[in-house]
């Protein structure tokens, strides 16, 4: 009896030991990667040694550029895909990052031809259109398919930690904090990609521009009526005076509100959206994946001329139908 005492005790404390010193480790190890992320990309960069001025150009690299009343078609699309770009905060710039999905396109068209060669198909017009969508799809679709969604990601989370800035603002300034200080604290205490975005309105004022203005320019970079909101109202706020905390907790409300509201309606849209999103990557998915599994079943019929004005005419189709679809789903609060 005495002995089995002793090996349940050895047992217990050997458990407890090894428990209690992996609590340690796991706190340890959360607490080091709380603080990592906590702060923002802009303080990550100071704290290696870089200057504001060098910070400021590695975190602008993808400036879109002011869109024009006049612009086409092209160059919406460009400005979008920079802006795009910029917001995913890939470490790319957006000119080196087209030139790499055209490389990449040409490359991959070129070895699927070569596969095909080299398995007996015969490279008519109908195959090379063939090749050429699905290399597109591949290196040009795909890529920017996830760089959106990467890029959807940070501006939600934009969105979500906006009222928080606030918030703090708000705070800052009943205490007694100047609007440059309010700044500054948000800066501090704020993750990426809010943390960062106010670091620069923090370095543009202290190099000499104007504090809406900088504001103003972080807003159009996001494309956020939010902020549009904000600067209106420290602007409207200068000239004519009045309680700038209050308008802004006031504010903060709003946008909470509306934030609640458009959770309402993407929760009771959610069947139609993903109804959309099947619907446009399932015809891209069930190409590749059937090129790939069975190569001959495209290739036999690309030997036949109507193959190209059949396909052609699919891919028109299909871009309108994802032009709709997405301005069905494209909802606003």
């Amino acid at each position: 009896m005495t002995e089995l005492l002793v090996r349940l005790t050895v047992l217990v404390a050997i458990f407890a030991s090894v428990f209690l010193l992996s609590q340690l480790v796991l706190s340890t190890v959360l607490n080091r990667r709380s603080e990592r992320t906590a702060v923002n990309r802009r303080l990550t960069l100071l704290r290696s040694g870089l200057g504001r001025e060098e910070v400021s150009s590695s975190l602008l690299k993808n400036l879109p550029p002011e869109l024009p009343n006049d612009a086409g078609l092209l160059t919406r699309a460009r400005i979008a895909f920079i802006r795009m770009v910029m917001m995913s905060a890939l470490p790319v710039q957006a000119r080196r990052l087209s030139v790499g999905m055209v490389v990449a396109t040409g490359t991959v068209a070129t070895l699927i031809l070569l596969l095909a060669w080299g398995a007996g198909y015969t490279i008519t017009v109908g195959a090379i259109l063939l090749v050429v969508v699905t290399s597109v799809a591949l290196s040009i679709g795909l890529p920017i398919m996830i760089i959106s969604r990467i890029a959807r990601r940070r501006r939600k989370k934009m969105e979500e930690q906006f009222p928080v800035a606030l918030d703090i603002f708000t705070r800052s300034l009943r205490a007694g904090h100047p609007v440059a200080s309010a700044i500054f604290l948000i800066t501090e205490e704020m993750e990426d990609p809010i943390g960062s975005e106010f670091g620069l309105v923090s370095d543009e004022v202290s190099y000499g521009a104007e504090l809406t203005d900088a504001l103003a320019d972080m807003a159009e970079r996001w494309d956020l009526d939010d902020m549009r909101m904000f600067v209106v109202s420290i602007s409207v706020q200068s000239e004519t005076g009045g309680n700038l905390a209050e308008i802004l907790q006031n504010l903060s409300s709003v946008i909470r509100a509306r934030a609640s509201m458009y959770m309402k309606v993407r929760a009771l849209s959610s069947e139609g959206r993903m109804s959309a999103w099947m619907l446009t990557a399932l015809p891209v998915l069930t190409l590749l994946s059937m090129l790939a599994v069975n190569p001959g079943f495209y290739f036999d019929v690309a030997q036949d001329r109507i193959f190209v004005i059949g396909f052609s005419s699919l891919i028109v189709l299909y871009a309108i139908g994802v032009v709709i679809i997405r301005k069905i789903v494209d909802l606003k609060v």
